[in-house]
């Protein structure tokens, strides 16, 4: 095994053996949560029972109880979906994109980052299938045999393609996260000593028995789901901004929205993960695992997708500008300067300007800063599809149709029950299923252990 260069900080902390790994790893399964755990998850719950009395009130009554209106259709329930589909990006990208190109650091956040990937597409599911008014008629949607007189669906509309990527997108993200759980499954089955957790964890492991041939079969099957994957980031999101680029309003009508949305959902789906680690680092104590590199690393992540996206937005007020189209020119300066502009420059300032702040090795590499700074890129970025959707449709061609758009009361109650429901599923898979996935920080240890590398230094050294 030979070690790493010395220059690179390590990868796990402290006097780490392969034992300790294990049992700090289970540690959160096997023992009792403490009292943070108790407070964040009560929280959630709260928020998520909010949400689920605010569907139920919508499905009783109807749309109507919602913000949007005959010129604002799309509005508040859009906004979140597209938010929601972006998070769920970067779980996909840690795990597929960076095992594709054998970044060690990803092995610390992989696993955290593909449960968040499958949670973050159920919240968006709410959002669609509640937005088209009467959800147990949904089947009318598929083409069935024709009981329903001409009535087929258009395979052409973008609408139906998001059905079709982001139901793909969640059974790949399913089986890769379930693929790489196997070895774990099997350190628990191993582990655990009441019959009924060690029958059910035994179920989970498929008879995993840690043999040669089990373990390149593991990598195989990884590989190849990755490159299944890594193609899906892109696709997904694009086909989500098609929902706006393939119409005819002005704003919306550009070629630069399928990669300015990717770049867009990498980095606000690496702000979320950075929001979950720093909360699981603190709650289970694993400091040694999820060191400042890996923040710092994300961090830099977040520069760069940052500043892509800010290029996007200048890119499209110099498009617009240089068009000579009117209408474009007006859906900008109406973004920038009409009556929603608090909204425009929230984004601008929480997607363009924060980021930039992590040039500085001293904000990059600062927890506390790193934890406010992710959630207010995750509010800028609800921000930008906020003013992509809302002040773009308050004001099209007739002026006599302009209007303005507020919340309801059950519009924000909705968006608080997924975020709780996000929050709450989250907290409950991380006392069931390991956070980190131990068996591939057990093949980094000799490499990038702190430990290990202190030894190797002194052996070159003699």
């Amino acid at each position: 095994m030979h070690a790493e260069s010395q220059i690179r900080v390590p990868l796990i902390l402290g006097n780490k053996t392969y034992r300790n790994i294990t049992d700090d790893i289970i540690a959160p399964i096997e023992g009792k949560a403490n009292r943070l755990w108790y407070i964040l998850f009560t929280i959630s719950v709260l928020g998520f029972l909010w949400g689920i009395g605010c569907l139920s009130y919508t499905i009783g009554v109807g749309i109507g109880a919602w913000g949007s209106n005959n010129g604002v259709d799309w509005a508040w329930d859009i906004t979140n979906f597209v938010w929601w589909i972006g998070i769920g990006h970067a779980g996909t990208l840690i795990s597929a994109v960076l095992l594709l190109f054998r970044q060690k650091w990803r092995m610390a956040i992989n696993r955290s980052a593909e449960a968040m990937t499958i949670f973050a597409v159920l919240c968006a599911a709410i959002f669609v299938t509640l937005h088209t008014g009467r959800p147990w008629l949904d089947y009318m949607l598929f083409p069935l045999p024709n009981q329903f007189g001409s009535l087929w669906p258009n395979f052409n509309s973008p609408l139906l393609w998001d059905v079709f990527a982001v139901s793909t997108y969640a059974t790949v993200s399913i089986v890769f996260w379930y693929i790489g759980l196997i070895p774990d499954f099997a350190m628990i089955r191993d582990r655990v000593v009441k019959p009924r957790m060690k029958k059910a964890y035994s179920i989970l492991s498929f008879g995993w028995g840690g043999s040669v041939r089990h373990w390149s079969r593991f990598e195989e099957v990884s590989l190849v789901l990755a490159g299944l994957s890594t193609p899906l980031v892109f696709s997904v999101h694009s086909i989500v901004s098609f929902d706006f680029a393939t119409s005819v309003v002005p704003g919306w009508h550009t070629t630069i929205f399928p990669p300015y949305f990717v770049s867009g959902a990498v980095f606000s789906g690496f702000a979320m993960v950075l929001t979950l680690m720093i909360i699981v680092r603190k709650v289970y104590k694993l400091e040694a695992y999820l060191t400042i590199k890996h923040i710092e690393y994300m961090n830099i992540v977040i520069i760069v997708t940052g500043s892509i996206v800010g290029v996007a937005y200048l890119t499209e007020l110099f498009v617009a500008w240089y068009s000579g189209v009117e209408w474009e020119q007006y859906a900008f300066l109406n973004r920038a300067t009409g009556p929603m502009a608090w909204a425009y420059w929230i984004m601008m300032t929480c997607n363009v300007i924060s980021p930039q702040l992590f040039w500085f090795k001293k904000l990059r590499t600062s927890i506390a800063f790193t934890f406010v700074l992710s959630i207010v890129v995750n509010i800028g970025m609800w921000f930008e599809r906020f003013v992509i959707i809302v002040p773009t449709l308050c004001r099209t061609y007739l002026p006599s149709t302009w209007n303005s758009y507020t919340p309801s009361f059950i519009d924000v109650g909705i968006f608080v029950g997924t975020i709780g429901m996000f929050f709450t599923l989250f907290l409950l898979y991380s006392r069931t299923f390991p956070v980190i996935a131990q068996a591939e920080l057990k093949s980094i240890l000799k490499a990038s252990g702190e430990e290990h590398k202190k030894l190797a230094a002194d052996h070159a050294h003699h």
